[in-house]
């Protein structure tokens, strides 16, 4: 990509503000399970990049949001179209069993994956008898 077609897009995209306002948004496909450790959280995001996800922690919910190209997917010439178009958003009420400051994330292959630690006094101890 030439530095001047960079430019232009970095330029046209919008602050995540704007787009919250502006561009639609749909909740993407999500599993969630457990292990005795930990929660993981697995969201379907195809076409979002590592750099267009935002996740954030809001008074007690845990907030994921995913960016797409919006202006260039919209205006595509589409021959056949069974997706929804939009931006990825979905907010979760967080359990206090939850590890805040533990809470991992990362993206491969249009999913994102979110480590949810559970507090050490959730997690199942064995008790040895004496």
């Amino acid at each position: 990509m030439t530095e001047q077609k960079e430019m232009v897009e970095v330029k046209n995209k919008r602050s995540w503000d704007e787009a919250l306002e502006i561009e639609s948004w749909v909740a993407p496909l999500i599993d969630i399970y457990e292990t005795s450790e930990d929660y993981f959280l697995m969201a379907q995001m195809p076409g979002v990049s590592k750099e267009d996800v935002k996740i954030k922690l809001e008074e007690g919910h845990l907030i994921i949001m995913g960016r797409i190209t919006f202006d260039e997917v919209i205006n595509r010439k589409y021959v056949l179209k069974e997706t929804e178009t939009g931006n990825f958003y979905r907010r979760f009420k967080i359990s206090e069993n939850i590890d805040e400051s533990k809470i991992d994330a990362k993206l491969e292959n249009g999913v994102l994956n979110v480590k949810l630690p559970k507090h050490e006094r959730m997690k199942p101890k064995t008790i040895e008898i004496k």
